[in-house]
């Protein structure tokens, strides 16, 4: 028996914090099974299977602004990298396991006035999920979200006395199974509020063990697919695991 970070860095031949990192990451699975902690102990015949992160696509660009399509699996802060533009900050962030639309300025007046679009509540957001169960009708969340650390991690939940101000709104889309695509749009924007807003009415996002997922995915299904924001309007591809499910 072994710590599964070594095991794993004498397969790929990389160092003993690569190896960390990928399992930290989410990207090692042991059959279909994710390996979530490092230093487990694992029998030294095992065989480790590393999850490949799809490229960054550009959706547009100008002297202000770069849209992208964010693949899953890639935190925000990994962007400057995976795009090698030094002069772009973000704008906004989404979750390393949600793909889409993320957008990053070019210059500091478009950024300053992006960020007082997202305060003022001026940009649109539009997102697609597959959720846990049949979801058949339109369905708009009025429910407060308080945040806090748990187990060194953001953990959202409705609060009624400590929460703030969320608004959510859901639309089925199609129903495959005892699993539902919806679309989704936020009229507010708080942490892990689609996960949490989801969950409050019996339907997780499908991979969300977090919020109460009962089924395995090598992420959560959550796709950031449209945003538009001062006079710009962007749409993200969807990637397969979001265009139709298994």
């Amino acid at each position: 028996m072994e710590k599964a970070y070594k095991l794993l860095a004498e397969q790929e031949g990389v160092s003993n914090k690569k190896a960390k990192e990928l399992i930290d990451r989410g990207l090692v699975y042991v059959t279909d099974r994710k390996v979530k902690i490092a230093r487990a102990e694992m029998p030294n015949s095992t065989n480790f299977r590393v999850e490949d992160i799809e490229k960054v696509k550009i959706i547009y660009q100008d002297e202000y602004i770069l849209a992208i399509n964010k693949p899953a699996l890639l935190d925000s802060y990994e962007l400057q990298d995976a795009i090698e533009e030094e002069e772009t900050v973000l704008i906004h962030r989404l979750d390393r396991d949600t793909s889409g639309v993320l957008i990053l300025a070019r210059n500091e007046e478009f950024l300053e006035d992006a960020i007082k679009a997202f305060k003022q509540r001026k940009v649109k957001k539009r997102y697609v999920a597959w959720v846990e169960g049949v979801f058949y009708e339109e369905i708009k969340i009025d429910a407060p979200i308080a945040t806090h650390k748990q187990g060194g991690k953001a953990f959202s939940e409705i609060n009624e006395e400590k929460g703030k101000p969320a608004v959510t709104i859901v639309k089925p889309l199609e129903i495959q199974g005892k699993k539902s695509k919806v679309e989704i749009e936020i009229l507010t924007g708080r942490t892990h509020q689609i996960r949490v807003h989801l969950a409050s009415i019996g339907h997780p996002i499908v991979g969300d063990e977090r919020y109460g997922s009962v089924t395995r995915s090598k992420r959560i299904l959550l796709h950031a697919k449209a945003l538009s924001l001062l006079g710009y309007a962007f749409e993200a591809k969807e990637p397969r695991d979001i265009q139709k499910y298994k």
